[in-house]
């Protein structure tokens, strides 16, 4: 089993499709990056030399911001946000949506659950 970035990849698919499952990489960032190497898309993860395994973990930690890191990176993006008193930053403040989404009906995701108001006690 190939273990790139911190993650374990799994062994029977194709090489593009296994590297997305590394949080920051999707399926073009997996493909620039195996054409940096020079690795074929159709090749699987468990056929990955030693050589090949540690080419891509190179230009991973070379030229991208994956796991950890990246994590760190938005959840400080997000906390500035809510430092400076921004629109944005008041709605992740407050468990709403932040992208402009209504929220009258919908918004279930980031509100919870139900809480009824009023007409319950009888």
């Amino acid at each position: 089993m190939a273990r790139i970035a911190g993650v374990d990849l799994p062994k029977k698919k194709r090489l593009e499709y296994a590297l997305t499952y590394i949080y920051g990489i999707g399926l073009t960032t997996s493909r620039k990056i195996l054409d940096a190497t020079g690795i074929s898309y159709d090749k699987r993860v468990h056929e990955l030399t030693e050589d090949e395994a540690a080419a891509i973990r190179n230009e991973i930690q070379n030229n991208y911001m994956v796991e950890g890191d990246l994590r760190k990176k938005v959840a400080m993006d997000i906390k500035s946000l809510m430092d400076i008193g921004s629109y944005r930053g008041l709605r992740h403040r407050r468990g709403l949506p932040v992208r402009g989404q209504k929220t009258k009906t919908n918004a279930r995701t980031r509100k919870g659950k139900r809480k009824t108001v009023g007409a319950a006690a009888k």
